[in-house]
């Protein structure tokens, strides 16, 4: 199965059995996704077979998905409730969508099907919250939600894509409880997280998917190193040569953390990040490297710690009072957080610099364009012009805009958290190259990502994460892939 001439999935054969639970673990891209889609009845142009209970099943919708007993739980929680309605509603959303002429429009009936149906979660919800607008609920709860929802049908397959991405400690632990409980009950659980913690304590069987093939299929007790080696590294000599032109270290620290924590209840960390050479940050899911970006940024604003930029204080309150210093970010989700669909190129790349290219407050057009122009020459952007709307460019071509868009005024630290998700490899080393050349020119470069190899090809220095704390710093042969693996997989 390919999108735009990319593999996304290779000829995979899954096998999970009732009361069983299956991990899925897999970088950026594997094609999770993909395979979640297939299964769920989203994604029907795949050319493969799904049996359920040794039949054939057409899966040609989600509707369809569900009457067989496949239930889904997505990553995304704001798609899986509807505005408007109550919690109750929403607990029976699924009945009340799938019967005409239905009881449960009387409402006593229905919030008494509501109270059964939060039971199986033991929520202890109150008659007055389920009677609340569903968007009063804080997103640890309506995940829970949209469980409790999932569970009432009885599923023979359940998956849970990244299930405690907002779930406190407390609710983490009661949903492993009900995993189990589920398994002991014949339920099937393909579970997908990049929490290797949780993996280990409750799969019976791990599977890998990169670049959308089936690269380890494992049973307890897993070899966390083999694991992570096929979902992030790639074959020896497979890799490109590291960067050796970097400062290994004594170039002027451009930015400087003391005390900060990464994550809510993790140690404080200290970081040093110098000019003149490319950073690399590897962690998984939940390892603080977002969090790292965005406050640096000011967009999620450090609340502990000491920051430095320069040798002068350094605490933005927004992302404005990061770039007015210098700080630029490319942001882990492009889609929603850097491009606006409908706007051209030069305006895409233009947007946070306008004051520089305005005069008695009105934009010149001119200067607009020729910035534009500018980044397409600098970056090799295929497009027709500066004038090409976002939307007609390839997912490759769209994130070396929103790179261009922060070089088009030189910083002092460019931050790029995930900078390669989804691009091609030409355009993953176009992107790599900018920041080393970047880099050469005495700025500070921070590259974010939970592919090793990604990290290794393009970073003069290595610093791993986990849990929010700096498992590894290190330069040169001390930062070798295996080392980094080992950190990594030391971490679960």
């Amino acid at each position: 199965m390919a999108f735009g001439g990319k593999t996304v999935l290779a000829s995979v054969s899954l096998d999970i059995a009732p009361g069983s639970v299956v991990a899925l673990l897999g970088a950026n891209g594997a094609g999770k996704s993909t395979l979640i889609k297939i299964l769920s009845g989203v994604r029907t142009d795949h050319g493969g077979q799904v049996l359920v209970s040794g039949e054939p099943a057409a899966l040609q919708s989600p509707l369809a998905a569900r009457r067989l007993g496949i239930q889904t739980v997505h990553q995304r929680i704001g798609e899986g409730i509807v505005p408007g309605l109550s919690v109750a509603e929403n607990l029976v959303f699924e009945e009340l969508a799938q019967r005409r002429g239905n009881p449960f429009l009387d409402g006593r009936r229905l919030l008494a099907r509501a109270r059964e149906i939060q039971s199986a979660l033991d929520l202890g919800w109150s008659d007055a919250l389920l009677r609340q607008d569903v968007t009063e609920l804080g997103i640890s709860d309506r995940q829970l939600l949209i469980l409790a929802r999932a569970l009432a049908t009885r599923p023979r397959l359940l998956i849970l894509d990244e299930p405690t991405s907002a779930l406190s400690a407390a609710e983490a632990e009661r949903l492993f409880a009900l995993v189990e409980r589920m398994r002991d009950d014949g339920i099937a659980v393909l579970y997908v997280s990049h929490r290797l913690g949780e993996i280990d304590a409750l799969a019976d069987r791990l599977v890998v998917l990169r670049d959308g093939r089936l690269t380890q299929d494992q049973a307890r007790p897993f070899d966390w190193d083999r694991a992570l080696r096929a979902m992030l590294a790639q074959e020896q000599g497979a890799g490109t040569a590291r960067p050796t032109d970097g400062n290994g270290g004594t170039g002027d620290v451009a930015v400087s953390l003391r005390g900060v924590p990464l994550l809510p209840g993790s140690a404080p960390q200290d970081l040093d990040i110098r000019a003149g050479e490319v950073t690399g940050v590897v962690g998984l899911l939940g390892a603080g490297k977002t969090e790292l970006a965005r406050g640096l940024f000011g967009a999620e604003p450090f609340t502990e710690g000491v920051v430095e930029l320069d040798g002068e204080p350094f605490r933005p309150r927004r992302p404005a009072d990061a770039i007015r210093r210098g700080v630029h970010l490319v942001p882990e989700d492009r889609h929603a957080d850097a491009l606006i669909p409908g706007w051209s190129l030069a305006r895409n790349i233009s947007l946070p610099f306008l004051r520089s290219l305005s005069k008695a407050g009105l934009v010149s057009h001119a200067k607009e364009d020729r910035q534009g122009r500018d980044t397409i020459e600098r970056l090799g952007i295929v497009a027709r012009d500066e004038h090409s709307t976002v939307e007609q460019l390839s997912g490759g071509n769209q994130q070396k805009v929103v790179v261009g868009r922060w070089l088009a005024e030189s910083p002092r630290v460019l931050i790029l958290d995930e900078p390669f998700r989804g691009v091609d490899i030409g355009a993953r080393r176009d992107i790599g190259r900018r920041a080393r050349a970047l880099a050469a020119d005495g700025s500070a470069v921070v590259v974010l990502s939970a592919d090793v190899d990604e990290v290794l090809e393009v970073a003069d220095r290595v610093v791993v994460l986990a849990a929010g704390e700096i498992r590894l710093d290190a330069y040169g042969e001390d930062a070798e892939r295996d080392r980094v693996i080992q950190t990594l997989s030391a971490s679960v």
